[in-house]
């Protein structure tokens, strides 16, 4: 176990994954190379920083990462720096046609035709991936998030951290769905960027597990059970060793303890950074509020059954908010719905409702954040705002202005309201 100087708490990291599209059509656009470039001024490069936020590549040509480039011990500070970064990033994408595009999943994408991958520095690691499990797929190409960094300093820490983690991880969606269109049409799904996640690592099923991680809370044997298995399965699909184990597990939160964080990665982008920095602030202060035991004890949190856990993330990723929870031990470990369970369960909104009135009163950066979490509290995740402006029969011509009008959000710094 490496120690880390930073402790639970002390600071967080936050990831943010956009589409490059067209200006004018919003059609997917290959260009995070270019993009790249301008901003550093040289071709071939994978990165560019800026003060506290950094622009990165992934997998593929289209998606673009925004993120702190150190850990930020202030929460609250984070809109203001994301929102300097956007606008520093829109003369190089006026240059190039381009806008960014939120949500968690572009929904008319094609995959098999339009996926590009990066083809610079770790090319060879992309081209990997693409041999064993064929990154042209809706779950490799197509699936923006948020991902959330939250340090622990030592294995007690740990411990702690990741018991609280998972308890808190199969509702995120509740807060943070905002991908139910994909190819031209409703899935029937809020959150269909973690259904197609679910199965993008099909031909290794051991790098996913069930998606929430399992009840493991030293490093020894997180290395023993999960990453040395994710090892000797990955092997034989890739002879020269290009792969590292620490880096393909893809759980919904993965502890790294090369840098001691536990990286939470079930959240979709929202339409603008200071929805999805509030929703992180959210989630810390409930993971907070666990790792204090305030609503149950340590060992009750490790004792929960993981498949338990996977049936509810399930659930809120298909209904998000209006998914019912009706395990009561699950929400006697939050402290709610003891009543709601006597009656055939409650909404996870109503469960996200109580938790957040709860910790609110002592939180101050949530408090100071909390004016995109009303709207989600008033209005539902992107997702149901996303489906009531559609409405229950739309065209093309129709889904083209709806996503035109979140790109604008991400412009005009606004929430997404029908």
């Amino acid at each position: 176990m490496i120690e880390n100087s930073l402790h639970l708490f002390d600071a967080v990291g936050i990831e943010m994954e956009y589409m490059l599209v067209d200006r004018e059509t919003l059609d997917v656009r290959p260009v995070a190379d270019q993009l790249l470039a301008e901003l550093a001024g040289r071709a071939a490069v994978s990165d560019f920083t800026s003060g506290p936020i950094t622009w990165s590549n992934e997998l593929a040509l289209h998606v673009i990462e925004l993120k702190t480039t150190e850990p930020a011990a202030k929460i609250r500070s984070l809109p203001s720096q994301f929102e300097q970064a956007i606008g520093d990033l829109r003369p190089a994408l006026d240059r190039l046609g381009v806008r960014l595009l939120p949500g968690g999943m572009h929904p008319w994408m094609d995959p098999r035709n339009e996926t590009r991958l990066w083809p610079h520095e770790n090319r060879l690691i992309y081209e990997a991936y693409d041999k064993i499990f064929d990154c042209r797929t809706h779950g490799w190409a197509n699936v923006q998030s948020v991902h959330l960094n939250l340090p622990f300093g030592d294995e007690q820490e740990f411990a702690r951290l990741h018991a609280a983690v998972r308890i808190v991880l199969p509702i995120l969606p509740a807060l943070s769905a905002g991908s139910p269109i994909v190819d031209g049409a409703r899935t029937g799904a809020s959150d269909s960027r973690m259904q197609h996640y679910v199965e993008h690592c099909r031909a290794v099923p051991s790098l996913i597990g069930r998606l929430v991680p399992e009840a493991i809370f030293d490093e020894a044997t997180y290395r023993t059970e999960i990453l040395e298995t994710i090892g000797r399965d990955i092997r034989p699909l890739d002879p020269d060793g290009v792969l590292h184990p620490d880096f393909l597990n893809a759980r919904g939160a993965i502890a790294r303890f090369d840098r001691g964080s536990i990286e939470l990665r079930v959240m979709d982008v929202q339409e603008y950074p200071g929805a999805d920095v509030a929703i992180c602030a959210a989630v810390v202060a409930v993971i907070k509020s666990m790792v204090a035991e305030q609503s149950c004890p340590l060992g009750r949190q490790q004792a929960m059954p993981t498949e338990r856990l996977e049936s509810i993330l399930r659930a809120t990723s298909s209904g998000a908010e209006n998914a019912v929870i009706d395990d009561e031990d699950y929400l006697s470990l939050l402290g709610v719905g003891d009543d709601a369970v006597r009656d055939g369960g409650i909404r996870a909104g109503d469960v996200w409702s109580a938790l957040l009135a709860r910790i609110r009163r002592d939180d101050s950066a949530l408090s100071s954040l909390y004016a995109p979490l009303q709207i989600i509290a008033d209005q539902g995740t992107l997702a149901t705002r996303i489906c009531k402006s559609l409405g229950d029969d739309f065209t093309r011509e129709d889904l083209h202005n709806v996503y035109d009008q979140l790109s604008d959000c991400l412009d005009l710094w606004e929430p997404f309201q029908p």
